[in-house]
């Protein structure tokens, strides 16, 4: 995108005048400045970071990752700390990560060679490792930038890769990575149970980390795949408590994103939605909100959401809510993008938002009526975002 210099001088990276929210230029200054120096080696700190690409699948680029950077670097790989930060902060950290990339099969997962053992045990690892890579070239700036994925920085074919002392992981990891007759499915339940986190199972699944016939997974892959795998045993922990007694909306706003919730008392069924207003990342040169919508009822579905991983990240994050408070309700989702967020983050945004939106202190109405004619003051599609919903319009056909 190109901005007018006359606009830059004006802001100088304080007014965001140019619409966007964050400022494009200390954003290259300060992946530039990362990449000085850099040339075919890199000696960091992996936060840990491991990338599997799915291009060529079945043989596939595994990457591990750092920044040229020392010491405690677990800020790079930790979406909770992510969503405090602004997103200039933001993209200068994630796209100042390099990767160095070799390739291999995907069923070598179950019987590693030395270099993909490295990998592994480096993504095992509960903290950061000091690594030393050699590249075979220069890395080229061939930037990750995807709706599912967190951003990464620039690549190059990896000639040698040196690990320092690695931590040792958790038992339960351990338990985990070392049990050959461990279906996935139970591992990632084992392990989101003791506590470690959706983004730390999604890596160690995609280097092969677990399950009985192992293999490398894509990391857009093993993301999404946590997300509905965690979310549809907790869909079917709640379904088995008591139905919610209010309804109840949530609104907030974020980086010119607007997420909302509403929880109406019934049985589960979900829905998400998605505004998305021109001069936005998937939707720059339209001239009208486009909008997409996906759901479910109370049996789930069979097909994937062509809205895609962000369907799964909100059900997740709603369905640890409900199940938190030990309840079921009839779930909608709303999330509107304003002018100016125009770059991909992941749906990790999606996730990290959802969760903080549903520790905020709702509205409660009696009437999911009342709770819609409330977000119209709040909302700024108009009212017709009502008519695409297919939650809103199944209740509204049982009142004729």
């Amino acid at each position: 995108m190109k901005v007018d210099p006359g606009t830059c001088l004006r802001c100088r990276a304080t007014k965001y005048l140019c619409g966007l929210t964050y400022c494009p230029v200390t954003v290259k200054m300060s992946i530039l400045n990362m990449r000085a120096g850099i040339y075919e080696e890199l000696s960091g700190s992996s936060p840990p970071s491991v990338f599997v690409g799915r291009f060529n699948y079945p043989k596939v680029a595994v990457y591990p990752s750092a920044p040229p950077l020392g010491g405690d670097t677990s800020r790079y790989e930790d979406p909770k700390l992510w969503i405090s930060m602004s997103l200039d902060e933001f993209l200068a950290m994630r796209l100042s990560v390099f990767r160095g990339g070799q390739s291999f099969r995907v069923e070598q997962a179950s019987d590693p060679s030395r270099d993909l053992w490295d990998v592994q045990t480096l993504a095992l690892s509960p903290r950061p490792v000091e690594v030393e890579m050699k590249f075979k070239e220069p890395p080229k700036t061939m930037n990750v930038i995807d709706d599912t994925l967190p951003p990464l920085g620039p690549s190059a074919p990896l000639d040698k890769l040196r690990l320092g002392t690695i931590p040792p992981p958790e038992k339960v990891v351990e338990k985990v990575f070392s049990s050959q007759d461990m279906k996935a499915i139970e591992g990632m339940r084992l392990l989101y149970t003791s506590g470690v986190g959706v983004e730390r199972i999604s890596r160690i699944l995609s280097v092969g980390g677990m399950g009985v016939d192992r293999k490398l997974v894509p990391t857009r892959w093993s993301i999404t795949a946590v997300d509905k795998t965690l979310s549809d045993q907790l869909v079917k922990e709640l379904k088995e408590f008591d139905i919610l007694d209010n309804v109840e909306v949530y609104v907030r706003e974020h980086l010119r994103n607007l997420f909302v919730a509403m929880l109406i008392p019934g049985n589960w069924s979900f829905e998400w939605g998605e505004a998305w207003f021109p001069r936005t990342a998937w939707n720059y040169w339209g001239g009208e909100v486009a909008v997409e919508i996906d759901h479910e009822g109370y049996s789930g579905r069979k097909t994937y959401p062509e809205i895609g991983g962000c369907y799964y990240a909100s059900r997740l994050a709603v369905a640890e809510h409900l199940v938190k408070r030990r309840r079921q309700a009839t779930v909608v989702l709303w999330r509107e993008t304003y002018p100016g967020f125009f770059f991909p983050v992941g749906v990790w945004f999606v996730r990290e938002n959802v969760r903080k939106l549903l520790e905020g202190r709702p509205e409660t109405f009696d009437t999911v009526w009342e709770a819609v004619e409330y977000l119209s003051s709040r909302l700024k599609v108009s009212r017709d975002w009502t008519r695409k919903s297919w939650i809103l319009n199944l209740m509204r056909s049982r009142l004729f």
